[in-house]
Order: C-alpha cells, then sequence, then structure tokens
C-alpha cells in the first residue's frame, strides 16, 4: 500500500491485545459506527482475542507506527443451519481514515474467511455512514433491506443497512 502509515495488516495476535483494546474503545468512544460506547474490559477482550486466535477466526489488525490503528474481523454464527455465515466488524482509528486501510483489512479478513468455508458474510452500516458503505459495496456486499431504529444513541435513533456478501 503505497501513501499509507500501514507498516502492515497482519492477524491478531497476543501482542496486538492491548493496542487493539485502545483502538475498539477510540472509535467506540466516537459514537457513531459502533453499537458499545466504550470497549470491554480488558479482561474481556483478551478472552476474545485469544478465542479468535485459538479458533482460527478471520481478525485482523492494521498496524502503523507501533499502534494498532485498525481491525476486522468474522464471527461466525454459532447455530449449525448458520454455521457458513459470520458477522463482520471493523473499525479504522480516526486518524487514519480514507487512506486506504480500511480496504486493506477488509480484503484481508475477506480472504481468510472465504479460505475457511464462510460463504455468507454479514453486516450493518449506519445509513449516514456512506464512506463505510461505499467501501462495503466495493468489495461485494449489497444492502439486503433497511434496519429502521437499529441503534439508539444519545436518544437518537439512527437507521442501518444490513448488508451482506455471499460467496457460493
Amino acid at each position: 500500500m503505497s501513501n499509507s502509515p500501514v507498516a502492515s495488516v497482519v492477524p491478531i495476535a497476543e501482542e496486538h491485545i492491548e493496542g487493539f483494546t485502545a483502538a475498539l474503545d477510540s472509535v467506540a468512544r466516537e459514537r457513531r459506527y459502533l453499537a458499545r460506547f466504550e470497549a470491554p474490559a480488558a479482561e474481556d477482550v483478551r478472552k476474545y482475542v485469544r478465542e479468535n486466535i485459538a479458533k482460527r477466526v478471520p481478525h485482523f489488525v492494521a498496524v502503523g507506527d507501533g499502534s494498532v490503528i485498525g481491525w476486522c474481523d468474522i464471527a461466525r454464527k454459532p447455530q449449525p443451519a448458520f454455521a457458513h455465515s459470520g458477522v463482520l466488524g471493523m473499525g479504522v482509528v480516526s486518524d487514519f481514515r480514507g487512506q486506504g486501510i480500511g480496504r486493506a483489512l477488509l480484503n484481508a479478513t475477506l480472504q481468510a474467511a472465504k479460505s475457511i468455508g464462510i460463504s455468507r458474510i454479514e453486516l450493518t452500516v449506519r445509513v449516514d455512514n456512506e464512506r463505510a458503505k461505499r467501501l462495503y459495496e466495493s468489495g461485494g456486499f449489497v444492502v439486503e433491506g433497511l434496519c429502521r431504529g437499529h441503534m439508539r444513541v444519545d436518544g437518537e435513533f439512527q437507521d442501518s443497512w444490513l448488508m451482506a456478501l455471499l460467496h457460493v
């Protein structure tokens, strides 16, 4: 990736847990992009990441200047009839948006998901987040519906698009 501060997009590892927590917290506290408003407790994030590593979940981080500056993961659905599908979550720290980091994370994560047989990937994105919607569309996602009143932030209801990508 030329002209980008990203040193690498790599599978998450133990050494990234603290940085991932900080990046997650930074994006969550913006109260615009994620379903949470702050990162979970450090021990919960550590457990989540360690489980992802053990289960070989597609979970990547972008590392620049020694810090985690973004992430993307796909959580496989646990029910047997949905085991072929997963839910995508991602974020990029505000100072690093618009530099191709989200695209690099998305591409790496989608490739890893396909390689382990995840053939349907779903996500929701707020209707006012046009930049993210365009990114997902460029990755092959299509809108499957509108989730009205999907999120409630500071007393205001926000609609989201339900999007999915099929590798069948």
